[in-house]
Parts: structure tokens; C-alpha cells; sequence
């Protein structure tokens, strides 16, 4: 049986949650300061602890509704956290994103080297056997290879259907990709295998039938934010295998999640990448531009690629200090 007096001394502890719940419902925890913040955390915790005394009385039916209900509406608060701001994301691409892309960046050079390896194995597999590019990619594409065609001019026609097409695809790649990690990276490591040997064949084609301009100056263009965008999807996946088989002191599960979490981001700051290349490739590369204009603008896009990836801005230079010296 609960007292009276009991009850007295709780229901200040109860109003004062209620206050502070209700002071949050439209900003979120944001409408409250650090010490409030402090005072809703533990009236909370004594909250939980009242409800299990109160559910042990079976003629405080209705107190432990009230509680229950009390409870629900803080859980909703403290686990709400901030709400996202149009800010956030600003600062996510500006500050955030670089400085996981170059603190992850061994994964995406691993990525980057299957790639370029499995590329350059398949262009001499491809001189040694003439047979190989047929076998991989198809008699209808060769034969246009063989007759000087570009497969790629039916992209001129439809170019917003093309570029649409071309932009999921791209996006289903990256994800692909990121997503096998879970499979201690095996997934991962076979989607750059295959993405680089057919790079890799269609590159020999091309040389070999005199065309390699006309190739590398439809691929320069978006191939300079495309190929970036999924060699960094490669190293989200490899990161989160290296999560998965190697977790250190960690429990494996919260390696993975870590991991994971960290990859998420990875992938998700790539998307803009890969919308850019798209449109590129819809609209650009497959058009009469001279090819001089198309390689200037692969350069021009590489660099304000590496110019932003590579910069670091005084608020992350702090956060790096700040970091260094705690440790």
C-alpha cells in the first residue's frame, strides 16, 4: 500500500516532468537548456522507478496510467534528440563529409586498386584472346565497336529518359556495392571486380578498333565524379566488413554498428556525386561537343572534386585539434 505521504513528495517530482515534457512539445529538447536538460533525464529515471513501485499496488490502477502515459510522452522526448535543420545537411556536405571521406580514404584506395587491377588484367586477357570481349559483352555491342559505331548515341535521342536511367543505375551500383560489405566484404570486393573488367574489356575494344577517343572522351566527363562515387561506395562496403571480421576490442555487434553507421554517411555524401554524373552523362557526353571541351570539363570537374574532398576548414581544424588533445 502506497502512503499518502508518499505520494505528496513524488507529485512535485511528477509536475515538474510534466513542465518540462511540455515546454519541449514544439522545438523538441532544443527548447530547453542544459540544465533543464540535466533535470529531464533524471526526473525520468525516478519516473521509471515510481511506475514499478505504483504497478505493484493494485489499487493505484489509475496513478499508473497517469505515470505510464507521463512516461511515454518523456521517452518520446529524450529519444527524439534535435530536430533535423536545413543547416545540418549544409554542414554535413561542408564540414562533415570530407573529413570522413579522407579519414576512410585506405578503404577507397582498397576499392579503387581492385578496380584498376581487375581493369588492366581483363584489357591484356582481352589483346591475348579476341574472343574475351565477345563473351563478356555481347555480340551486338562488338559488332557496333567493329563498325566504328558508339553504343552510346541512343542516349542523344532520350536524353531526360536516358539520363534518369542512367542515374538509377548508378545509384543501384553504389548501393550494391556498399550494401555486400555484410558480406565480410566478399560482395563488395566481386561488384569492383566485374565493374572493372568491363571497363577493362570495353577499353581493349575500343583500342583495338581505333576508337579509344571516341571513348574516353564520352566516359572523361562524368567518369571523373562517377568512378569516385563508386570506388567510395566500394571502401563504405569494405569498412563495413573490416567492422564485421575485425572488431577489436569491441563487442562485433557495435564493431558492425559503428562501422556501418560510418559507411552510411560515406555513401549517402556520394549521391550528389553520382546525380551530377548523370546529368553529364545524359546531356553532355553523348553530344557534339568538341572533344577538347569534354576533356577541359572532366578537369575542371576532377579538380573542384579534389579541392573540396582535400580542403579542410578551420571549424574541422578544431574539432581535429580539440580531438588530438585528449588524446
Amino acid at each position: 500500500m502506497i502512503s499518502s505521504r508518499w505520494l505528496e513528495k513524488r507529485r512535485a517530482h511528477w509536475a515538474r516532468l510534466e513542465q518540462l515534457v511540455s515546454a519541449s512539445a514544439r522545438r523538441g529538447v532544443s527548447a530547453l537548456t542544459p540544465s533543464e536538460l540535466q533535470e529531464l533525464a533524471l526526473l525520468y529515471r525516478q519516473t521509471a522507478s515510481d511506475l514499478s513501485a505504483v504497478r505493484e499496488d493494485r489499487t493505484s490502477t489509475q496513478l499508473a496510467i497517469y505515470l505510464n502515459q507521463l512516461m511515454g510522452r518523456a521517452h518520446n522526448r529524450i529519444y527524439m534528440g534535435r530536430r533535423a535543420k536545413p543547416r545540418g545537411i549544409w554542414t554535413f556536405y561542408k564540414d562533415t563529409y570530407p573529413a570522413i571521406f579522407r579519414e576512410t580514404l585506405p578503404d577507397t584506395l582498397t576499392a579503387c586498386t581492385i578496380f584498376l587491377a581487375a581493369g588492366v588484367a581483363a584489357f591484356l586477357v582481352a589483346l591475348a584472346d579476341p574472343a574475351f570481349p565477345r563473351y563478356l559483352l555481347g555480340a551486338r555491342m562488338i559488332d557496333a565497336i567493329e563498325h566504328h559505331k558508339m553504343w552510346t548515341q541512343s542516349i542523344v535521342t532520350v536524353k531526360p529518359l536516358a539520363s534518369s536511367t542512367i542515374l538509377t543505375n548508378n545509384l543501384t551500383v553504389a548501393f550494391t556495392t556498399f550494401a555486400l560489405g555484410i558480406t565480410a566484404g566478399v560482395g563488395t570486393v566481386w561488384m569492383m571486380v566485374l565493374n572493372g573488367l568491363l571497363l577493362g574489356v570495353v577499353g581493349e575494344a575500343c583500342w583495338s578498333a581505333g576508337m579509344s577517343l571516341q571513348l574516353w572522351s564520352f566516359v572523361a566527363a562524368h567518369g571523373v565524379l562517377e568512378l569516385p562515387a563508386i570506388f567510395i561506395a566500394g571502401g563504405a562496403g569494405l569498412g563495413v566488413a573490416r567492422g564485421l571480421l575485425f572488431p577489436g576490442r569491441l563487442p562485433r555487434r557495435a564493431s558492425l554498428a559503428k562501422a556501418g553507421a560510418r559507411s552510411v554517411r560515406l555513401v549517402l555524401g556520394a549521391i550528389p556525386m553520382l546525380l551530377i554524373a548523370g546529368l553529364v552523362e545524359g546531356f553532355v557526353s553523348p553530344s557534339n561537343l568538341p572533344v577538347p571541351v569534354k576533356f577541359l570539363l572532366a578537369a575542371a570537374l576532377g579538380t573542384l572534386l579534389v579541392l573540396y574532398l582535400s580542403t579542410t576548414t578551420a571549424k574541422t581544424q578544431r574539432a581535429q585539434s580539440g580531438a588530438a588533445g585528449e588524446l
